[in-house]
């Protein structure tokens, strides 16, 4: 049987910048789109504040449903 490429350090690694990476583009995107109404730097730098919020809890949601579905497998 063939195992995984990836050591254990490199799996913590590639899940951790997977994680940072979904919390920035949640983030990202809410700055953009605040981008439409013609914001202030301030309130741009505000959206993404609260984007970055937005995005941990979207993050632990969609964490936790996973964890569940997997249980769910064995």
């Amino acid at each position: 049987m063939v195992g995984s490429s990836l050591t254990d350090d490199e799996k913590t690694v590639a899940t951790k910048r997977l994680k940072i990476g979904f919390v920035l583009l949640v983030a990202g995107s809410m700055a953009l789109m605040s981008l439409q109404i013609d914001p202030t730097p301030l309130e741009v730098a505000a959206v993404f504040g609260v984007g970055m919020g937005v995005g941990l809890v979207l993050l632990w949601f969609v964490l936790r449903n996973f964890r569940e579905f997997r249980q769910s497998l064995r």
